[in-house]
């Protein structure tokens, strides 16, 4: 308590609080302050303006002297300035002080309870609002109104309580009330309990605007579009005008719905009725633009705008982020700071996706070192996932295992995203091993992207049975049907050499969209089957399935594995001018490819010359890959030229520059380009090939000696050699990259990682069982044709999957009919 005196001494209420014509000072000791007021009760001159103190008051401290005040004038027994104390305390946040001034009202009516509700509600304390509804009911005689009920049903956190508090809404006769009901459809929606919602907005006797921009909300929250767009329809037949809130709920339903047509109609109403310069509007309208890719009206939008919140700021940077324009969304944050506006969380979000995009792994230190900075991490999830995905897709993978170790709460979004940063950056038995320490998390329940993670790292190593173990806990969890989920598992069984089991899949799943059938003609064609992707493209266009970029992708390569270069010329002339898809580098990169494997090697470079964007490494790579095959240094050297102004740092082309010179004897140019390598600090990748048997996943590298079966397995190749040399088995040295001897070179030849998988395989399965062989490099020539041999002196399939395309060995003959 405080008390009042005349003087200007010690703590008192700032100059503000001074009503006109006093100067009276609030102290701690309350009966001080009754004494003074008992002697100045005559003075109507000193009356104290009250209303202006309770305006005044903007801080706890200040409300308590305010309530000290009130209760030595007796004003507060008045039970509506009681109440209003309560409501004061709540407004700043301080709810245990409106409880206790609450509890001391003796003689309380509805509007004081519905106060103390609408104050747990205000500050977030839902169970608080809840229990206190419940003590209105049951211990005291005041009954609840059409103002009780609303702030309890949006702070009721489930269902149960909900349909409790709908029994009394329908009990004490408040169901037809029209904020009521409002409030009813509200919750039912929140909670996803649609039907019940739209019943009780059907049976409402009158419908506000409110009304019905609460159903329209309930559908569009549960994704719901088309539902939502109908409802819009009746409100609009019954004469009701859309408003801003109407607006800007229904725009994102034209998103979810692909119907530009009805967002510009929309968009259109709002200007004709002078709503489209609300900023909650505009900041929808800028979101659905974005949606549709379509980033000019977008920005017309916001350009427009004559005020401009953080959300304006957030999702214009969002829209030019999503849509792969990261320039655009970087000079739009720049702008946002020039303008004074600070980012939150949700703007960071953005720019990390952003700064990953443009590949500047600067940037994406700074962006991380701003949120280190204000400790968003610890804060939010959200960020800390985004900041993971963020330094995984610009390759600095360790840094994304960090960030990941350092969030304190990991959601099954963080998992997922550091399985998948794992997989896109060729990890996958590290996105494995996260994937089994997830597993050990009881909390952590995996989800549909936990499998769409998950399987492309199984599909990268080979390992068939993981993945159909997870294959089964889809089925079981009721994923199959997800697209992306159905579309991984197709790829697993495809690229794990399961061909059939595959297309039996594929013919299980949706097929409305282009995804499912991109990965099955990409299947088709590195098993090198490129009629049958041709064939699979016919039906997929009879099916009135649209193609995109991806699957010209995948035919383009289906006829390059297959040497089919006709078809794949007219799948190139298709795709622009039926389609009107322009051609990425990544076309380019496969048309160069086709050329130059079928040996057009001066058609392909013409092809280069011709090109509408600049050659980068991949297109000069493919060319310099088909002068190695066929032997053609002149255009290899000019090629490599090109490659190395583009991409100095990839030791793959310099391996394929030295494996040129190695092909036709030129050592010294061998030396040199290694050399080059050295330099630049460059290393080649080590060849190594798996093989999954007894649920483990066995892998080799080249002259492999640690393998506890390694004598057996060198054992078992010598035996085969000389089987081999006796059916006419020559060995091809032009395959062994060193300057060696003879009787070494055969050695080398011998000790090839993919030789000892299938060595291994030989001595640790049943007898005509098939081996099924995993390569993170190409099969070289002279393997190609030992594994030839070899099917047909063991009587086995021997399936080798290598870096770019399936061989399937039977009886001596490779399906790839010696073309790859």
């Amino acid at each position: 308590m405080f008390r009042l005196l005349p003087t200007c001494k010690g703590r008192h209420f700032p100059q503000y609080f001074q009503s006109h014509g006093t100067h009276h000072q609030l102290y701690s000791t309350s009966a001080s302050c009754a004494q003074f007021w008992y002697n100045d009760v005559g003075n109507k001159n000193k009356e104290i303006d009250f209303e202006f103190l309770f305006q005044s008051c903007t801080k706890t401290h200040l409300a308590k002297r305010l309530h000290a005040l009130l209760v030595v004038s007796g004003k507060a027994q008045s039970i509506f300035i009681a109440t209003r104390v309560v409501n004061l305390y709540a407004s700043l946040g301080n709810v245990t002080l409106a409880r206790y001034t609450f509890d001391q009202i003796p003689n309380k009516d509805a509007y004081t309870w519905n106060s103390m509700i609408s104050a747990y509600v205000r500050n977030s304390q839902f169970n608080g609002a809840v229990n206190c509804l419940y003590e209105m009911l049951l211990n005291s005689q005041v009954r609840p109104d059409f103002y009780s009920f609303p702030p309890v049903l949006k702070a009721c956190g489930n269902l149960l309580d909900g349909k409790k508090m709908h029994c009394w809404v329908s009990k004490l006769g408040f169901e037809w009330d029209v904020y009521v009901a409002a409030s009813l459809v509200h919750m039912y929606c929140r909670f996803g309990a649609l039907t019940v919602a739209y019943k009780i907005f059907r049976d409402m006797p009158f419908r506000d605007n409110g009304s019905w921009n609460a159903m329209i909300s309930g559908f569009c929250q549960n994704g719901n579009a088309a539902e939502a767009l109908d409802v819009l329809d009746e409100m609009r037949l019954e004469g009701m005008k859309m408003d801003c809130v109407t607006i800007s709920t229904i725009l994102p339903a034209c998103a979810l719905m692909d119907d530009i047509l009805q967002g510009k109609l929309i968009h259109l109403y709002a200007i004709k009725h002078g709503l489209e310069f609300d900023v909650f509007v505009s900041n929808a309208l800028i979101n659905m633009y974005a949606k549709f890719g379509n980033l000019g009206h977008a920005q017309k939008v916001f350009d427009q705008m004559s005020v401009r919140d953080l959300v304006s700021w957030n999702s214009i940077i969002a829209a030019f982020e999503q849509n792969g324009n990261p320039d655009s969304a970087l000079k739009f944050f720049s702008g946002m700071q020039s303008n004074g506006v600070q980012p939150d969380m949700l703007t960071l979000v953005s720019l990390a996706s952003t700064v990953a995009q443009s590949r500047d792994c600067q940037s994406g230190r700074s962006v991380h070192g701003f949120i280190l900075r204000r400790c968003w991490i610890v804060e939010g999830v959200v960020l800390g996932n985004a900041v993971m995905d963020m330094y995984a897709k610009l390759g600095i993978i360790d840094y994304a295992r960090r960030v990941f170790e350092e969030i304190p709460s990991k959601d099954v979004v963080s998992w997922n995203t550091m399985i998948g940063g794992y997989g896109q950056n060729g990890l996958a038995s590290e996105a494995i091993e996260v994937f089994n320490l997830m597993e050990g998390c009881e909390d952590i329940r995996p989800n549909q992207g936990t499998w769409v993670c998950i399987l492309p790292a199984y599909s990268h190593l080979g390992a068939l049975k993981l993945g159909m173990k997870v294959h089964g806990r889809i089925i079981k969890d009721s994923s199959l049907l997800d697209v992306y989920v159905s579309t991984c598992l197709i790829d697993v069984y495809g690229k794990c050499g399961r061909l059939d089991d595959a297309m039996s899949l594929f013919f299980e799943v949706p097929r409305t969209n282009s995804v499912p059938w991109n990965a099955i003609i990409s299947c088709h064609g590195i098993h090198g089957h490129g009629e049958t992707s041709m064939q699979l493209f016919g039906a997929m266009r009879d099916e009135g399935v649209k193609p995109d970029h991806v699957t010209f992708i995948s035919l383009l390569s289906s006829c390059s594995h297959s040497g089919l270069v006709d078809k794949g010329q007219w799948c190139f002339h298709v795709m622009q001018e039926e389609y009107g898809i322009k051609p990425s580098l990544k076309h380019y990169g496969c048309m160069v490819d086709i050329l130059g494997r079928a040996g057009y090697l001066e058609r392909a470079y013409d092809f280069i010359e011709k090109m509408h964007l600049r050659p980068d490494a991949s297109i000069w790579g493919a060319l310099l890959g088909a002068c190695r095959i066929h032997g053609n240094i002149e255009l290899g050297k000019f090629a490599s030229d090109r490659l190395f102004e583009v991409d100095s740092e990839n030791a793959g082309y310099y391996v394929l520059l030295s494996n040129l010179y190695a092909n036709v004897g030129k050592w010294e140019g061998v030396d040199e380009v290694r050399s080059m390598a050295r330099d630049r600090g460059l290393k080649k990748t080590p060849g190594w090939s798996s093989i999954e048997l007894n649920n483990r996943i066995e892998v080799f590298y080249t002259a492999n000696q640690s393998h506890p079966q390694c004598e057996a397995i060198y054992k078992e190749l010598e035996s085969l050699t000389a089987k081999m040399k006796s059916l006419g088995y020559i060995p091809d040295y032009n395959f062994v990259l060193q300057d060696v001897e003879e009787d070494e070179k055969e050695y080398i030849l011998m000790s090839h990682s993919e030789r000892l998988a299938i060595a291994y395989g030989i001595i640790s399965t049943p007898h005509k069982s098939p081996i099924r062989i995993f390569k993170n490099l190409r099969v070289c020539g002279d393997c190609h044709n030992v594994t030839k041999f070899i099917s047909k002196i063991t009587e086995r399939e021997i399936v080798v999957r290598d870096s770019n395309r399936f061989h399937h060995f039977k009886d001596g003959v490779c399906s790839c009919g010696d073309y790859w």
